[in-house]
Parts: C-alpha cells; structure tokens; sequence
C-alpha cells in the first residue's frame, strides 16, 4: 500500500513541478508573453488527455500482468529521453507561429515523461483497487492532488529563488528516474496480487452496467467548465490585475484544492452551501467581468473566492456520479477530455477566433447551465421554469457585457501577444486624445489635433528620463536609436533629419496599429526602421548597430518579459552601444519593483546607473507618472547626471543576485 502512495505523491508532485520548470526555460524564446503560460497549460491538459486514454485501453484490451509489462517497458525506456532540457535551437524559430512552436518544443523537451507522469494517477488506482479489493482507490486521486499542490506552491518559494533553471531541470530529471523505481516496486506488487485477484469472482464486476454517454457527456462538460474558468480568470489575473507570474500559482492550486476536498472526502462540498453560493458569485463577479475597477486585493480576492466555489461546484458534481471502480479509468477518460477541451478553448481557439477575451462569459453561462442540468429531475416543475427564467436573464446580461467588450472602441485586435484596443477621448481644451491599450495597460497615447499630434505624451513626454536623455543627445546628425517595444510609437517623435530609428516590436498588430492608428512613424523626421521580432533575438543575430541610444521598453504591458533584464541581455544590448552611448530602461510598474535588477546588472558589467523618476502634477495632460533607468559608461554617465534633472545615481541593493538567463527571482522584488 505504501508503494502506491509513494508512486503517486511523486509523480503528482513531478507532473506539476515541471510545469513552471519547462515554461520559465522557454518563455524568453516567446517574448515573454503570458500567452506562453496558457499554451503549456493546453499542452499539459492535452497530454494528461492521452495519458488517460491510455490507461482505459490498457485496463480495457490487456489482461492484469500484460499491463504491468508493457507499462515497466514505456518507463525504462523514457529514461532515455532525460534530461528534461530544451532545445536552444528552437528559439530562432519561436517567432513563426508561437502558439504551435511553444507546443512543439514542449513535446520534444518533456513529452514522453510527462506523457508517463500523467497515466500514474488512474493507473495506479486501478491496480491498487486490484491489489487490495476492500480498499477505495478515490483516496489516491487526492493524495495526487494534494502532491500537485505542493510543487505549485513550492516552486515560486523555495526552488525559483534559489536554483537556476538548468540545475531545476536537471533535479527534476534526477527525481523522475526515483519515480520509475517506485512505479516497478507498484507493479510488483501489482503482479503479486493478480493470482488471488483471479480466484475471486468478477461477476459483480463485470454486470456493472456501463455509464449512459448522457452521463459522459455530463462529466465532461463539468470538467470542460472548471478548465475554462480556470484559464479564463488566470488570465484576468495575470494581465489585467497583476503582471507577475507567481499569480498562475494562485488559481490553479485553487482548482486543484477542489479535487482535494471533493474526492478525499465528499462531505467538503456542502451541496446547498455551495448551490447558494453559487449565484452570489456570478452577481460578484459581475462587476469583474464588466470591467469596474476596484482595489487590487479585494479583486484577487474575489476572482479567488468565485473560482473556488465554481470548482467546488463541478467537482462536487463530478464525485457525485463518479461510477463504480469497475468504470474508473472511463470516468477519469472523460474528466480529462473535458479539461483538454477547456484549455484548448481558452488557449487555442480564444486567441484565434475572439477580438476579446469572450471566453470567461462563455464560461460563467457553461456553469450556469450544467446547474440547472443537473437539478433539471431534483426539483419540481415550478422552479425547473424558475431557473430557466434566471438563466435566460444572467445569459442576456453576460451577452451584453460581452457587447460593451468591443463597443465604443476604434479598434479591437487579439492574438498570441494579448488583446489591442484603440479608444478615442475628447479633452475640452486638447480634442481627442487616442490610447493604444494592451488589456487595460496604456502602451501610448496621442493628442489628434494638429497643434498637438507631434508632442510627445505620456512615458515619453519632455520631461521623463526617455524624453530628457534623447533631447541631450549630440544634435549633430546622423544619430542612431534603438527602441524595443513600439506601443504608439511616441519616441518616433524625436527623431531629427538623418536619423535612422530601429523600432523592434515582437507583436506585428501593435506595428499596424501604430502605422494606421497614430501619426507619430508618419510624421517623425527620422527614418524609420521597423524590425519584426522579439527585441533581444533580433539584436543577438544583428551586426553591431553602433546606437547612440538603446530604449528598452517592454515592461509596462502584462507581464514582465525577464530575459529582456538579465546580465546576458545587457551585454548584448551594450554590444550594439557607441562608447559613450546609452541605455535606457523602462522600469515604470505598480507591482513589482526592478531597480535593483537594472543596478546590479550595472554594477556587474562596470557601468553606472541613473534612475529618472517622473510624478508629474496633475493637471499635466501630456506626462504620466514614468521611471526610466538610463545606463552609461562612467565619464558619460557623470555627464548625463548633471544634464538630466532628477537623475539620481542608482545604488545597487546589498545581497541581491544579478539575474541570468537560467536565474530570476521575481519574488524577490515585490513591491
């Protein structure tokens, strides 16, 4: 019995710690888009759905020791595909079709252990239901749950801060081959408890009726609900709260406490607790879903508390009408079914199909729906018309958020990078004034009028680090710019006669929208220079550019692209810096603080460092509140802090560790 426990905690534990694992090691090759995130979690999904299948045909074609062979044979030989370890030479390629490269790379890199990881859980319960025939396996299924729980909450404390990515994975892979081990003792045990498994009559068993495809469709639809929202709500969190990674732990060990509670013991999930509490969180999250702003605990808060009682709900449901053992590797087919079907839904499809982010409507109604399903036969006729009526009435104001979405907007883009919108807004004194929004981050903004239209605003006005440190430049044409990240294209706005101004932008929307969008590319009296492509990637393969000036600005959007701060990225952005040139970094964030990475970047590589920290009045309508990092050799650096007005030197912090390609501890810098 201990074999099993063991077997299963460990490749529960394993299955969810490489997550994160795989995903850091990968996501500076996509630009470091939260996309990225969503994608493996399809994978992950997709691959646990194959895992499934698996065990119900193995436990459905092959007779009990055929199963203990041909299962031992698989994980000797995904030994051989250790260790866990991506292939540097897919990131050339990363830029065509991100959402299928990510899932490529993910197969090649983890695929065959993960594939084996996965088919542990319903394996194991099977042959433990064989073994010890009094015993019920259901048990194992939140013991893996809990272990899954573990390595989310884990990673970001006690492994990300510590361990470089490389030496992670290769802990991991050193782990996995432990597993294997544990999996051999399971199915010896396993092999011992056939003989006595065939002396018992296996007439009950086998007259077991087999669940109606009704009942089928029912558990995927519940697991395919509880994985939309799921996605949908990380993906709230993620972009549109806060941009920091740590919040993917948040709900999906929320999710996974569900199935801790609901399977180890279904008496958590109080039926008509959690049935009234259900349409209070609809009405909560409504306010969410509509776009009202409010403070960020309480909607981390709330987002937090609605998706647990969602959960609660469809996995209570599911353990409701979980079927006899007989049927267990069918009942977990359809669980995994429904939640490959919810994630590709949400990371595949969305993106595709969407302008917006419609998918959490779409999955509030799914769960509104299922509830009337399953009370459809519970209740009487009269309140069966009931909770059609509310259903019709919550369906009919979702439609109308859904509308509100995309409404009074010039335009609305979506794709792997996240969702643009374009809004325009009459100033009394200005005119218009249009924003060039990444989820509800401003990435830009310009006054239309012509009086105005060349006037720098927001992070770029005059008086920002940025705006200070190119009117400084030498005048003497021709000077040559860099800038990583577009948005508007603001900065195009001082360009002189002669200049050449390289703008690297990894999202080709943003590109079109600020081609057709905003005059500042048109009317720049630069040349301008678009280069499709993640900024850091282009500049690695580039020759020397000789800039007089590099802005690094892609950290003000939904997430923290952290290879675009680590000192291998400095030294490739210095590479293309004249002697006395300079580097500017965008560090503008609510969340997260990232002066002590610049400055220790900085004080690795003998440069100084200068921070800008712009908090205009409030009655400026062309500034907003804006910190830059401007970096130098030392003689210009003294220079420049005697040019520049609030320029401060910036002090490294004592202790902190300079990141690397395969080291960053965003917990480290919280605000």
């Amino acid at each position: 019995m201990i074999s099993f426990a063991v077997t299963v905690f460990l490749s529960a534990f394993l299955l969810f710690q490489i997550q994160p694992i795989i995903a850091k090691m990968i996501l500076p090759w996509f630009g470091g888009s939260s996309s990225v995130w969503s994608t493996c979690l399809v994978f992950f999904q997709a691959t646990l759905l194959l895992g499934y299948l698996y065990v119900h045909l193995l436990h459905e074609w092959l007779p009990p020791r055929r199963q203990n062979v041909v299962h031992c044979v698989l994980l000797a030989l995904s030994l051989a595909t250790l260790p866990v370890v991506a292939d540097p030479a897919w990131k050339e390629a990363a830029f065509e079709h991100p959402t299928w490269n990510v899932l490529v790379v993910l197969a090649l890199a983890v695929g065959m252990p993960y594939l084996l990881l996965s088919t542990t859980g319903p394996l194991m319960q099977a042959w433990y239901a064989r073994s010890f025939n009094s015993m019920v396996p259901y048990r194992l299924y939140a013991l893996s749950n809990l272990a899954s729980m573990l390595a989310l909450l884990s990673y970001p404390v006690l492994v990300e801060p510590f361990f470089p990515v490389l030496e992670q994975a290769w802990a991991w892979s050193a782990a996995y081959a432990l597993f294997v081990l544990a999996c051999f003792a399971s199915a010896r045990q396993s092999w011992q408890g056939v003989s006595s498994e065939l002396e018992r009559t296996n007439t009950s068993a086998e007259a077991t009726p087999r669940p109606p495809l009704s009942e089928c469709l029912l558990w995927v639809g519940l697991a395919m609900t509880a994985s939309i929202l799921l996605l949908a709500l990380t993906r709230h969190l993620t972009q549109d709260v806060a941009p920091v990674p740590f919040l993917w732990v948040l709900p999906l060990s929320i999710y996974l406490l569900s199935f801790i509670l609901c399977f180890d013991a279904p008496r958590y999930y109080y039926r008509p607790g959690f049935l009234v509490a259900l349409p209070i969180a609809f009405v909560a999250l409504d306010q969410v879903v509509d776009g009202v702003g409010m403070p960020v605990p309480v909607l981390v808060t709330l987002l937090s508390v609605s998706l647990f009682i969602f959960c609660m709900v469809c996995h209570g449901e599911l353990v409701r009408r979980r079927p006899p053992v007989r049927h267990l590797t069918l009942f977990y087919l359809m669980l995994s079914i429904g939640g490959a079907l919810g994630g590709s839904f949400v990371g595949l499809l969305a993106p595709a199909v969407f302008n917006a982010y419609f998918e959490l409507p779409i999955g509030l109604f799914l769960c509104a729906l299922l509830v009337v399903i399953v009370l459809w036969r519970e209740v009487k006729p009269i309140w069966r018309w009931l909770l059609v009526v509310a259903l019709l009435a919550y369906g009919y104001r979702l439609a109308g958020i859904s509308v509100d979405y995309v409404e009074d907007y010039r335009r609305v883009l979506r794709n792997f990078y996240g969702q643009l919108r374009v809004h325009d807004v009459s100033d009394e004194k200005l005119g218009i004034k249009r924003t060039i929004l990444h989820g509800r981050i401003n990435h830009g903004e310009q006054f239309i009028s012509p009086d105005y239209r060349r006037r720098p605003t927001a992070y770029y006005c005059e008086q920002s680090g940025i705006g200070q440190a190119l009117l400084g430049l030498a005048s003497n044409p021709p000077r040559k710019i860099g800038v990583l990240g577009l948005g508007a294209g603001t900065l195009a706005t001082y360009g002189q006669p002669g200049d050449e101004m390289r703008m690297y932008e990894i999202n080709e929307q943003v590109l079109d929208v600020a081609r057709n969008d905003f005059s500042y590319l048109g009317d720049s009296a630069a040349r301008i220079v678009p280069v499709l492509g993640d900024g850091r990637l282009m500049l690695e393969s580039e020759a020397v550019q000789n800039f007089d000036l590099l802005a690094i600005d892609a950290f003000s959007g939904d997430s923290i692209p952290t290879h675009l701060l680590t000192i291998e990225a400095m030294q490739a952005y210095l590479r293309h810096l004249k002697s006395d040139g300079v580097l500017a970094v965008h560090i503008t964030n609510r969340y997260l603080d990232l002066r002590p990475v610049v400055a220790a970047a900085a004080q690795q590589l003998g440069m100084t460092a200068l921070i800008v920290d712009l908090d205009p009045d409030d009655g400026d309508a062309f500034c907003r509140r804006s910190v830059w990092a401007l970096i130098a050799q030392p003689e210009p650096a003294a220079k420049l802090l005697k040019q520049v007005k609030k320029a401060e030197r910036l002090a490294p912090r004592p202790g902190f560790a300079v990141w690397t390609d395969g080291f960053s501890n965003l917990l480290g810098i919280l605000k």
